[in-house]
């Protein structure tokens, strides 16, 4: 499973967020509580749908408990702010370097791709994670329990410090 790397432009992005941690993971309620209203709002670029990470400046993978706490977004992608849509947010995804992977098949097996990525991709690569939003795009098509779904999987990158001589 090899990433595409891409220089992303920032987006403006317009949905609901949570506090939440794996252990009080509250993602289908959030998803839940968008998804009603969610065409109803102006200017969207496409109609992908973000599934966004914000975590603690310094956030260490290595370091993440089931307590560790995070913002969850459901959001989409919109030209411009402007108009205020009831019971959403704006947020503006800085933009930077990214890992795009592919994760295929159910949500519940997304922890495979994940580990794939820090455990496997990540040491062997000449990136290292940078403190920048991480997200998830797909369609509006997708459901977490389909064994063919897709979601693009965005993990915020820098290049690495090499250290050998």
């Amino acid at each position: 499973m090899n990433p595409e790397i891409i220089q992303l432009e920032e987006k403006k992005l317009i949905g609901k967020s949570r506090t939440m941690s794996l252990a009080g993971d509250t993602t289908k309620e959030l998803w839940q509580s968008f998804m009603p209203n969610w065409k109803s709002i102006p200017h969207r670029v496409d109609e992908k749908l973000y599934n966004m990470k914000i975590f603690e400046p310094g956030f260490d993978v290595k370091r993440l408990t089931p307590s560790t706490p995070f913002q969850k977004w459901a959001a989409v992608e919109v030209e411009a702010f402007g108009e205020d849509v009831k019971g959403m947010e704006a947020h503006e995804i800085m933009g930077g370097l990214y890992a795009m992977f592919l994760h295929h098949g159910p949500a519940s097996h997304f922890h495979e791709t994940l580990q794939y990525i820090y455990d496997v991709w990540m040491p062997s690569s000449n990136y290292q994670l940078d403190d920048r939003e991480h997200f998830e795009r797909f369609d509006q098509h997708y459901h977490p329990r389909d064994p063919n779904a897709i979601e693009e999987v965005w993990i915020p990158i820098k290049r690495g410090t090499d250290l050998t001589f």
